[in-house]
């Protein structure tokens, strides 16, 4: 197997919407490439490696893992469908010459494979459409096949694209046919054949000298940083001199420490790195995604993709409430430093930047749901962070102020229709266009970036949950003025203690609650929302004054409605310009930036009277 000939290699992304069957689809190709030995146990979900990944039932990161049949090497990279995860996706598609377009076959193509597929089309990759789950209640394989057609057709496929194969089968139950009708629903070797033969080798040369471009990097404990990528020409091996250059120019000289090939059980050892091939090369400690490794001193670059510019920014500071260092192992600001710029080297679409003040970080990415993934990864492992709320990258030409627009794709039901129209006039978006499919209504609207910030739990609310979006980064276009979202104020602790039942029981009459009793809180945290577009101060920590005359047992009757649990991602798009979010790895706390009433008072005062000279 050392001397792979390039023609026994097939590159291929998945692109799947989720809840689609794309990773258990990767579980049976392993299996039926025999990647487990029979006493080996086979693991669920192979790919989906990130707690976080388990959790959501999402892709964040691209993974590769291979399948070796009848002496082919098949390589699988997965590519995550959200849009705030483009970045990943974009350097997938120079590592393959295939793609795996896996839908539903009763839902058939939905909004987010749309970003991925374009992206592929672009590229002149070759797809495979697999309709999965034809086993369902209602699956209509035959018009989910005409519904891909057409979105090929709008999204400027080639003739040659036009007529991708089309296999239909149940990943679950592990078959897939070429016809429906006349096959027998045997396994999966139908499927593992039309990849070999309508996905073409890689195009890369054997007997030139070894040059790879770094698309990805992994981390292993043992040898440090590991450089993913296809080999382009030639071979190399453990043991190896080659030489790293550098997007600056500059050139590295380094030895492999180890070849990695990508199999089911995460990565092997394997001796050699053939062309064509996708591996992993370590032994290179400072390494970044888009540089070239070559045998040869003097051989060219290899040139890199560009990657949709970042449109949000958030600001990541040390935690310096009251309650700060109780919870987390990692509080200082060199610390949250230090991480950071780990997940720069190994994250593209991320950029960091000191602020102003001491302490204070500006992480710049494609959306907050990518920032938040960041955030929540920190929390888990042992970090206090305060986290602000997402703004937007703006710029001036010619003296005219534009910030970024994208194009949003919604699904919704039909009754649902009216008010998500009416959330999006608020958000002064622009409806382009309307249609409806299997589920109800689907709409095509223009908005600012701003504009979709916390969008998405609105359409959860006003949908009862049915409703999905997705979004793609469109232009920077004129900016649109002042929208606001959030029309309620907060009810905010002027004291710092253990919240009382007592006391609790006047403030539901005020408003929601963030807060059950016997919580801690601190001075300037937000415990609660008031239905009015005002703060009000509220004291959660008094208790009852206890005497002979008032006995303890009377007015426990009463009890409070449950607190309106908020996770990250809700909290972050929730608080105002002057709030922040506490995370640390147990609690998630709410609070003004300005802890002090009183100065928070005089601030207010300042700007206003700016405001007013201005």
């Amino acid at each position: 197997n050392q001397y792979l000939m390039t023609d026994k290699i097939r590159n291929i992304a998945i692109i799947a919407h989720v809840d689609h069957g794309k990773t258990t689809l990767v579980d049976k190709l392993l299996e039926a490439g025999g990647a487990y030995a029979e006493h080996q146990q086979v693991t669920e979900r192979a790919m989906d490696s990130m707690d976080l990944e388990k959790e959501k039932g999402i892709t964040i990161k691209s993974k590769n893992t291979s399948i070796h049949w009848n002496d082919h090497i098949i390589n699988i990279i997965d590519t995550p469908g959200h849009a705030d995860f483009g970045g990943e996706v974009e350097r997938v598609m120079k590592m393959v010459d295939g793609v795996f377009l896996v839908v539903d076959a009763y839902e058939g193509p939905q909004a987010q494979t749309r970003f991925v597929l374009k992206k592929a089309l672009a590229e002149g990759l070759h797809p495979i459409v697999v309709v999965n789950k034809v086993d369902r209640d209602f699956a209509r394989p035959s018009e989910v096949r005409d519904m891909v057609l057409e979105l090929f057709l709008d999204l400027e496929a080639s003739e040659e694209q036009f007529e991708a194969p089309f296999f239909y089968g149940s990943a679950k139950n592990g078959f897939f046919v070429g016809n429906l009708e006349k096959d027998e629903h045997k396994d999966m070797t139908p499927l593992l054949q039309g990849i070999i033969d309508s996905v073409p080798a890689p195009e890369a040369n054997a007997e030139e000298p070894f040059r790879m471009l770094v698309s990805n990097i992994d981390w292993d404990n043992y040898v440090g940083r590991v450089a993913l990528g296809k080999v382009l020409s030639g071979e190399a091996k453990k043991g190896d001199n080659i030489w790293l250059l550098r997007k600056d120019g500059t050139k590295l000289r380094s030895k492999i420490t180890r070849v990695f090939e990508y199999g089911a059980s995460a990565s092997e050892e394997s001796a050699i790195a053939s062309a064509g091939n996708i591996v992993g090369i370590s032994g290179f400690e400072d390494i970044d995604i888009g540089e070239t490794l070559a045998i040869k001193e003097d051989a060219e670059p290899l040139p890199f993709i560009d990657i949709d510019p970042p449109t949000i920014t958030m600001q990541f500071s040390i935690n310096n409430g009251p309650f700060n260092g109780r919870d987390g192992k990692h509080v200082t600001s060199r610390a949250i430093r230090e991480r950071l710029d780990r997940e720069v080297k190994t994250n593209i679409s991320i950029e960091v930047t000191d602020a102003e003040h001491a302490g204070v970080f500006n992480v710049a990415a494609r959306g907050a749901m990518q920032i938040a993934v960041l955030v929540e990864t920190m929390r888990r492992e042992g970090f206090e962070l305060l986290v602000s709320r997402p703004s937007v990258i703006t710029k001036r030409v010619d003296d005219k102020l534009m910030e970024p627009f994208e194009t949003l794709y919604v699904e919704c039901p039909d009754d649902a229709l009216g008010g998500v129209m009416k959330s999006l006039a608020t958000r002064k978006g622009r409806v382009d266009s309307m249609g409806t499919n299997a589920h109800g209504s689907t709409l095509e609207a223009t908005i600012s970036t701003r504009g979709i910030i916390g969008f998405e739990f609105e359409l959860l609310n006003l949908s009862s949950g049915h409703g999905i979006m997705s979004h793609l980064f469109k232009e920077y276009a004129p900016h649109c003025g002042e929208i606001v979202t959030r029309k309620t104020g907060a009810l905010i602790s002027m004291a710092t203690g253990t919240a009382m039942q007592y006391s609790l029981v006047p403030i539901t009459e005020r408003g929601k609650l963030f807060i059950a009793p016997g919580e801690e809180v601190y001075e300037g945290q937000i415990i609660g929302e008031n239905p009015r577009l005002v703060d009000l101060s509220v004291n959660p920590v008094k208790e009852k004054a206890l005497t002979n005359h008032r006995s303890a047992g009377k007015d426990n009757t009463v009890t409070l409605p449950p607190p309106l649990a908020m996770g990250l991602e809700r909290a972050i798009e929730y608080i105002n310009a002057d709030e922040l979010v506490e995370a640390t790895p147990n609690f998630l706390r709410i609070r003004k930036r300005v802890l002090c009433p009183n100065e928070r008072k005089r601030s207010e005062r300042q700007s206003k009277s700016v405001e007013a000279n201005v």
